[in-house]
């Protein structure tokens, strides 16, 4: 008996330990320059152990490093740190990079103005519409928003609120941190990016409008003015932190400061340059924490459970997800979606403001309806939404669509084709009684006797006689 429960605990820790990974998988490469480097990162890559990610620890030049395996990706979730190589081998080129975000592969790329970035990282944030300094390396300086403390010179150290919550959009953060303005992100040596006009881009932090990037090896160039010192970027256009979700809803993230992931920044204290500031403790580790939960898809994860629609009349069988409707049936549809949330699937809860939409559309949708959530229905682990409308009189090929994206959660498109039919002829409301079709059966009865009266007058009746022509003689 002992043994059975040892065996059952045993289970339920694995269950758990499983659930707590990525949907993706566990499997994590972190590349760095030297495999001694990760001393400096321990407490970050203990706590993505901790939440049961694999990590294998590789340099970028290693010839064992792979990405892939008889076709199939060997590792789920790749983490680039600053490295001093300006290429990072024929085994991490941006093609390879791309196929792996195609193939659902998950990257978080560290930057650090110390180091410049690798000419595969650059040709991959092209690819993605995002732009580095022209050098690849940039330093993001900010004379009134800094650590008094460790950047009271250079300024580089710059000290940000938590990114609050926006209208419509999934926040990423502790909302309540960022309103009480007591925690801060400290980021040093940052290295700054911009964003292009790609659908898939999604900024997460961004500079404060007293911030700019310049070059600090022409730092002398950039005061005097120089054709050498001009900025990259400043202020809110300048940013630090960017996510980007591809249709397939694979992530990539951009921290433009590797050192904020270090152990020594990781539970820093800071001070702000006033005179009344007080020492606060930095939220860089859950900082951390919930950017690489969202990178890494622990958060921000949507499941379609199920999917259903039928009809919504009286006296109908309401079989389920029948494949053809009427013109001018009232029919209803209904979705359950569930949401993960690190360790579990809770319900999916809209962020405020926003809505869930669904179209029902031939060429062009014929209807654009809300779906309601159902709190009624709802279980522990999905939310149900549905709606009901009327089908539009038109018949032909139809489809149910639920085209859902949005920054920061995995996109939803589901469509179900149906056929829609015309009405039948002992479904239009003159046949639905004898005395309401004797008009049109008389204006049948009229007109086929008509015709027949006509065709038996056209058939016998005789043509009249012709008198030949008499042709006299001389």
């Amino acid at each position: 008996m002992k043994l059975l429960v040892s065996a059952i605990a045993l289970l339920a820790a694995a269950i758990s330990a499983v659930q707590a990974v990525s949907v993706s998988g566990p499997r994590l490469l972190a590349v760095l320059d030297d495999l001694a480097d990760k001393e400096a990162y321990s407490t970050f890559l203990g706590d993505l152990e901790g939440r049961g990610f694999s990590l294998t620890y590789e340099t970028a030049k290693s010839s064992s490093i792979s990405l892939f395996r008889l076709g199939e990706r060997a590792y789920d979730h790749v983490i680039f740190f600053p490295t001093k190589a300006k290429g990072l081998g024929p085994n991490l080129t941006p093609q390879l990079l791309v196929q792996f975000l195609n193939s659902q592969g998950n990257i978080l790329v560290a930057l650090s103005s110390k180091n410049s970035a690798s000419s595969s990282i650059v040709s991959l944030l092209s690819e993605l519409d995002i732009s580095l300094p022209a050098d690849r390396t940039g330093l993001v300086v900010d004379h009134f928003n800094y650590d008094t403390v460790a950047a009271a010179d250079l300024h580089d150290v710059l000290l940000l609120p938590v990114p609050a919550a926006r209208d419509s959009v999934r926040s990423l953060f502790d909302t309540d941190a960022s309103a009480s303005g007591e925690q801060l992100l400290a980021f040093p040596r940052a290295t700054g990016h911009i964003l292009g006009d790609s659908p898939l881009l999604a900024p997460i932090v961004s500079a404060p409008r007293t911030a700019y990037s310049y070059n600090p090896k022409e730092q002398a160039d950039a005061v005097s003015g120089g054709a050498d010192g001009e900025l990259f970027a400043a202020g809110r256009q300048l940013k630090l932190v960017s996510g980007m979700q591809a249709r397939n809803s694979a992530r990539l993230t951009l921290l433009g400061s590797a050192e904020l992931l270090s152990n020594t920044w990781f539970d820093a204290n800071v001070q702000l340059p006033a005179a009344d500031a007080k020492t606060v403790a930095t939220y860089n580790r859950e900082f951390a924490r919930r950017l690489t939960g969202w990178t890494f898809q622990e958060t921000g994860v949507l499941r379609v459970n199920w999917i259903e629609h039928h009809l919504n009349e009286e006296g109908s069988s309401n079989e389920s997800n029948p494949e053809i409707y009427r013109v001018k049936n009232d029919v209803t549809y209904t979705v359950s979606l569930s949401e993960h949330s690190w360790d579990k699937w809770i319900p999916f809860v809209l962020p405020a403001g926003d809505d869930l939409q669904l179209e029902f559309h031939m060429l062009s949708p014929f209807h654009r309806l809300p779906l309601h959530a159902m709190p009624i229905q709802a279980s522990e682990d999905a939310t149900i939404f549905t709606s009901s409308f009327t089908l539009p009189d038109q018949h032909g090929i139809f489809n149910f669509l639920l085209d859902f994206k949005r920054p920061f959660l995995t996109f939803l498109e589901e469509k179900i084709t149906v056929s829609v039919r015309h009405m039948a002829h002992d479904e239009w409301p003159r046949s639905y009684t004898i005395s309401g079709a004797w008009p049109w059966i008389t204006g049948i009865g009229a007109t086929v006797t008509g015709w027949l009266a006509f065709c038996v007058l056209w058939m016998y009746s005789k043509p009249p006689g012709q008198v030949a022509a008499v042709k006299k003689t001389q």
